[in-house]
């Protein structure tokens, strides 16, 4: 399976349209090459890089096995339109939360990790968080893509 974006390359900066320096707007995502057995698929972004540990930026799950993308600025509309749900990530809240690492602390990689899954929904609580989802969808995984971008602030 292959997870690419229109928004940035792998280990290319991602632009400021889609941090905290911009509008904050989630990147555009694009897939192919599931295993003929997705029901479904679950989204979960992160930074290994921060200060206090791996930061969770964005889950998304129930995601309809159909889809191929995730247009950019995916929205809370967005998914309840489809059927998808998002958990909290770090920063508190549902939704997308874009690359924001503290000022001067160097480059952080952001990785956008995109699961096939053999169920169409996962039993996940309403105040779930990234980690819970995780844990959650970790039985299910048929095959899994991944793709990383950069950012930094000065």
């Amino acid at each position: 399976m292959e997870l690419h974006s229109e928004s940035f390359k792998e280990d290319d900066r991602i632009p400021d349209l889609y941090t905290c320096n911009g509008r904050d707007h989630s990147p555009h995502l694009a897939w192919s090459g599931a295993p003929r057995a997705t029901r479904s698929y679950a989204l979960i972004v992160d930074d290994p890089d921060a200060p206090a540990g791996i930061f969770a930026h964005w889950g998304v799950y129930d995601i309809p096995a159909e889809m191929t993308h995730l247009d950019e600025g995916f929205s809370r509309g967005d998914a309840k339109a489809v059927g998808a749900k998002q958990v909290m990530n770090d920063f508190g809240r549902k939704g997308y939360g874009g690359p924001c690492p503290p000022r001067g602390h160097g480059l952080h990689h952001y990785r956008f990790h995109l699961l096939a899954l053999d169920c169409d929904r996962l039993d996940v609580s309403e105040r779930a968080d990234c980690r819970q989802l995780e844990e959650a969808a970790r039985p299910h995984v048929l095959s899994q893509a991944r793709i990383v971008g950069t950012f930094s602030r000065a």
